[in-house]
């Protein structure tokens, strides 16, 4: 620890005050392994019957390519299961596309104002000179 100090103007609802400290540490690297990361498909727009009759007759198409290449040569289960997976995700792919992500906002405007004006009346309490100031904006 090279240096600590006190600070009154983090906003945590108590009398409480922060403490800042300034540290000198050295890090191990930390090693994560690379995970690929799974795409959702946008399944909502199989309720439309011209995107689900695009889907069905661009998966059976690719089902029956895939059959073709079955009937021909000894393949194994996972060679097998690896051709359905990529049947199906590459036409979910082509048709479907992928889900686009909307952040709900998680905190709303009334919030935002009620959190400013507490901060304000802490401000005001914090600068006043008198305990009949103090009191006043306490009020």
């Amino acid at each position: 620890i090279e240096d600590v100090r006190t600070k009154r103007g983090a906003d945590i609802a108590s009398d409480h005050q922060l403490l800042v400290a300034k540290v000198k540490l050295k890090l191990k690297k930390h090693w994560t392994m690379r995970r690929t990361i799974s795409q959702k498909f946008n399944t909502a727009f199989l309720q439309d019957t011209n995107k689900l009759n695009k889907f069905k007759i661009v998966l059976s198409n690719k089902f029956q390519a895939f059959h073709d290449l079955l009937n021909g040569e000894g393949t194994t289960v996972e060679s097998n299961w690896k051709g359905i997976k990529e049947a199906i995700t590459s036409t979910c792919h082509e048709v479907l596309g992928h889900k686009k992500h909307h952040h709900k906002e998680w905190i709303t405007v009334d919030t935002l104002d009620k959190i400013q004006e507490r901060r304000n009346k802490k401000a005001a309490i914090n600068t006043s000179r008198t305990r009949a100031e103090k009191a006043k904006a306490q009020a």
